[in-house]
């Protein structure tokens, strides 16, 4: 009995021992094989994304992917959901990876790994122009503060505010709107979308600078695979040397103008 056991455990550890060394399944293969890359974003943050025309996701984030999907040799495919949810989503396998003008931060760096950043980004308030609660950065404290959820804003917002009535919403564009119907004293959102929202509007909201807020976005990819954060990243790199970015940029900035 005693032989028979030692060879079960033998058996086992060799299993185990073998397992542990075999190679993981890398997310370049799974993509080649699959034939497509999925990209997770949250399309309620033009210009980075947004709904277009024909009612299918663009923007910014969306250019860059297809960039990469075609280095790859690979069809593009998007997947909308919100914003919160994103990271745990590639983690469970939903997509390969996350652009959604989203910030590099300690707390999601945990969970995922990133690129070269492509863009900068502050933060920035959204008033009401004509009965304006808000003057300075300094007046939103014990402020009702909308933000979008999940974002460095709603995270900036509830930690930094003191007293801030923080409410939550899926997209800045639904802030807003509670903003103009005189359900918030502000809106706390990043510059390019704000700004947008702000074009739309510019009879009724306006801009305030926030000074104590600077970020950086990238793309989340899944932690520890090298090789696929080294890919996407070279293609990255050449679409910023290329001016490739700043045309992207450029070009959503005008598509979602008076949208």
């Amino acid at each position: 009995m005693k032989k028979i056991l030692s060879v079960m455990l033998c058996a086992l550890l060799l299993t185990t021992f073998a397992a542990a060394c075999a190679p993981k399944a890398d997310s370049l293969s799974k993509i080649e094989e699959a034939g497509k890359l999925v990209m997770l974003t949250n399309a309620e943050f033009a210009p980075y994304e947004y709904l277009g025309a024909n009612g299918e996701v663009a923007g910014i984030d969306v250019d860059i992917c297809q960039a990469i999907a075609d280095d790859l040799g690979v069809q593009l495919e998007v997947v909308n959901m919100d914003f919160d949810g994103l990271i745990a989503a590639m983690k469970s396998g939903k997509g390969d990876l996350v652009a959604a003008g989203m910030t590099v931060d300690a707390e999601r760096q945990q969970n995922a790994d990133f690129s070269v950043t492509y863009a900068d980004a502050t933060q920035i308030i959204i008033v009401n122009k004509t009965d304006p609660k808000v003057t300075t950065e300094a007046d939103l404290a014990g402020k009702s503060i909308g933000v979008q959820l999940g974002t460095t804003g709603d995270l900036y917002v509830s930690e930094e505010i003191e007293g801030a009535d923080v409410r939550q919403f899926k997209s800045g564009l639904e802030a807003a709107q509670d903003l103009l119907n005189g359900r918030l004293d502000a809106v706390v959102l990043d510059i390019l979308p704000a700004q947008g929202i702000v074009d739309n509007n510019s009879d009724d909201l306006a801009l305030l600078e926030m000074t104590s807020t600077s970020e950086q976005y990238a793309i989340a990819l899944p932690k520890g695979d090298t090789a696929f954060v080294e890919r996407v990243n070279s293609v990255l790199e050449k679409l910023i040397a290329d001016g490739k970015v700043a045309e992207f940029t450029a070009a959503h900035v005008e598509a979602t103008r008076g949208a």
